[in-house]
């Protein structure tokens, strides 16, 4: 199956296909709100994740690579409330409430999703990991992370308290990480049963004397081949070569501490990507108002803006969490989708940039399935 390009947005999927100029195709999956959407490119198989009150909570699958969609109902949502309690308004429009769904009342809305060792994972608000191993048609909870001794203590995010980043290990099925905002990083080395919270500083007296910890309002968490790990946090830029057990924090030379997405080179785990925003509380726009990618070469001890073909006046788009990816078949291309409609795309690891799509619905994620 060819390349493309998969958008999650405030309006459904959407696909770009770059053999045809980067065509778009869309809306999917009935125009839900989609915040994040893959693909497992030995099958083609694509899943996307999202709901909300109105819908409601769900996973969407496609076995024929977008053609057709079937929607496992997780939770219900406020739209089947309507139709239950007025079946003649329902009749007249000719639609019917969804069947009690597994989640209601437990689960608003999912996340992230994230496929591998033939298990299939999603990330829920409240934040909770479930998974699939039948390829999303039915689901469990991974209940070691909900019972976790901290949960009590968990606070939200501006978003909610959300599970936004799953990361798993090529080469060993039991390792997974994840991303809460605002309840920190966590990682399992025993498929889920058990989890360890994971935010310790390396270099707390270089940077902060006394800070001990980076916080726990993770932003985004990316993964190198060679198990090196990025994260992006709402205070600032960090790297891990552990595992996740200490954190350094490598933002020095950006102009912000503040930013949403990270992307890590597949190939080169010295290399990542970032696009800063001027602040948590003055617009979370590029400073400036001028965009640029910023990118590391050597592990985050010097970063380089990379400004070709992005806007550079009177720019003031977010770049959310999920919407910035790396393609693993072309190491030196790079993506971000804008809240206001746009994707950019880097063949040249950031040298130069160019629009590739405009005027969709706010994108939330981006991803890309490789031929």
């Amino acid at each position: 199956m060819a390349k493309r390009v998969l958008l999650g947005t405030t309006k459904g999927v959407f696909l770009l296909d770059p053999a045809k100029g980067y065509a778009v195709s869309g809306p999917l999956c009935d125009g839900w709100p989609i915040n994040h959407v893959i693909g497992d490119p030995a099958t083609g198989r694509l899943w996307a994740a999202g709901g909300g009150d109105w819908h409601g909570a769900g996973i969407w699958r496609s076995e024929d690579g977008g053609e057709s969609w079937v929607l496992a109902k997780l939770a219900n949502g406020k739209l089947d409330e309507w139709l239950t309690n007025d079946p003649a308004m329902a009749e007249q429009m000719g639609v019917q409430a969804s069947p009690p769904a597994p989640f209601t009342g437990k689960i608003n809305n999912f996340w992230s999703l994230c496929y591998a060792h033939g298990v299939l994972y999603a990330g829920a608000k409240p934040a909770q990991l479930l998974r699939s191993l039948d390829g999303g048609v039915t689901w469990e909870t991974l209940h070691g992370l909900t019972d976790h001794p901290s949960a009590e203590g968990w606070e939200p995010g501006a978003a909610g308290l959300v599970l936004h980043s799953i990361l798993t290990d090529p080469g060993d099925a039991q390792k997974l990480f994840v991303g809460i905002s605002a309840a920190g990083f966590f990682a399992s080395e025993d498929g889920g049963k058990s989890w360890e919270r994971r935010v310790k500083r390396s270099n707390a007296d270089a940077v902060r004397t006394g800070n001990e910890e980076i916080g726990y309002c993770v932003h985004n968490i990316q993964r190198a081949p060679d198990g090196t790990i990025w994260q992006q946090n709402h205070w600032g830029t960090y790297r891990s070569t552990d595992e996740g057990r200490t954190w350094n924090e490598v933002g020095q030379g950006l102009p912000s501490t503040f930013g949403f997405p990270i992307g890590a080179h597949p190939g080169d785990a010295s290399l990542a990507y970032v696009l800063p925003l001027n602040g948590d509380s003055m617009g979370r726009f590029p400073p400036d108002a001028q965009c640029a990618v910023w990118r590391t070469q050597d592990g985050g001890e010097s970063w380089q803006a990379m400004r070709n073909g992005l806007p550079q006046t009177g720019c003031y788009f977010t770049v959310l969490r999920q919407a910035m990816a790396t393609d693993a078949s072309a190491p030196g291309s790079v993506y971000f989708g804008t809240n206001s409609g746009s994707v950019f795309a880097s063949l040249d690891q950031g040298e130069s940039w160019s629009e590739i799509a405009r005027h969709l619905p706010t994108v939330l994620a981006v991803e890309v399935l490789a031929g």
